[in-house]
């Protein structure tokens, strides 16, 4: 079975992040990811920053795939910012809904991330292969884990061809939505997304912004380790390349690692995992 590879980043801000993000990616390309993806800001925010960052990856002649997201927008916005991507050969979304930005009341004209999808596909037809997200631990606003189930069941049928799940360290919950979406009709891919862990302080301020569980063994044993960076670092290793070798052997068909902008860390658990 082959185990596809794909790499986030976030756009930077500075001179010195832009450079340092270069070093990464450069790192990286060994491993062979299958696309290197870029997010955004709050209601897409940072776009201009996330093309800039996308087209010199893409000029590196590496596969880059920017995120978009539609809240606060307009489809006429939308409808540019597809054309920019398609103009320089981007093949490659992430169709996200997004988060509305601070003091912005209006949602746009595409409220939802399946309307999203639709509307890539009614612009583009087939020219960009569609990532969307997934909640194995369901999305913080969900009503129910039936709603939040039937409206990744939403996206699925709108077109999109894979789905990267929020960051995770309980295996059986990638299992069970799984399985979930499979008896609901879903058969596109979905690709566990994995944090690696260099600092704990800063993971569990992202667990509580996105809803992602620290398992309690977990947050109990980096707590013991205070300000021990290397233990930390260690421990974090061994927890997340048990966990992508257990999301493997049950049947995913590819992991997606939240680099941070870091190389260091993904390396090292893909040489362990020997993929």
């Amino acid at each position: 079975m082959t185990i596809e590879l794909s790499v986030e980043f976030f756009p930077p801000q500075t001179p010195e992040g832009a450079e340092k993000l270069r070093a990464t990616w450069a790192k990286l390309a060994p491993l062979k990811p299958a696309f290197f993806s870029v997010t955004f800001g709050a209601g897409g925010s940072t776009q201009d920053r996330t093309y800039d960052t996308v087209e010199e990856i893409r000029a590196a002649g590496l596969p880059a795939a920017p995120h978009l997201s539609c809240i606060g927008s307009t489809k006429t916005r939308v409808r540019e910012i597809l054309e920019r991507y398609r103009a320089v050969g981007i093949h490659r979304i992430v169709a996200l809904r997004g988060d509305l930005p601070s003091g912005m009341a209006e949602p746009g004209e595409l409220r939802h991330a399946n309307e999203l999808v639709e509307f890539i596909r009614a612009e583009t037809g087939d020219w960009f292969h569609i990532e969307v997200a997934a909640y194995p631990e369901y999305h913080p606003q969900a009503k129910s884990p039936k709603d939040d189930l039937l409206n990744f069941k939403r996206k699925a049928d709108a077109g999109a061809n894979a789905a990267i799940t929020q960051f995770l360290f309980n295996a059986d919950a990638y299992e069970h939505f799984v399985a979930e979406a499979r008896a609901a009709g879903v058969t596109i891919p979905i690709i566990p997304g994995i944090m690696p862990i260099a600092s704990f302080s800063k993971l569990s301020r992202f667990a509580d912004t996105c809803g992602a569980e620290i398992p309690r063994w977990m947050r109990k044993q980096f707590e013991s380790f205070g300000d021990d960076a290397a233990s930390i670092r260690a421990y974090g290793l061994d927890v997340v390349t048990s966990l992508c070798e257990r999301l493997i052997k049950a049947g995913a068909p590819g992991l997606h690692f939240y680099t941070l902008n870091q190389a260091g860390l993904t390396t090292e658990i893909v040489q362990r995992l020997g993929i």
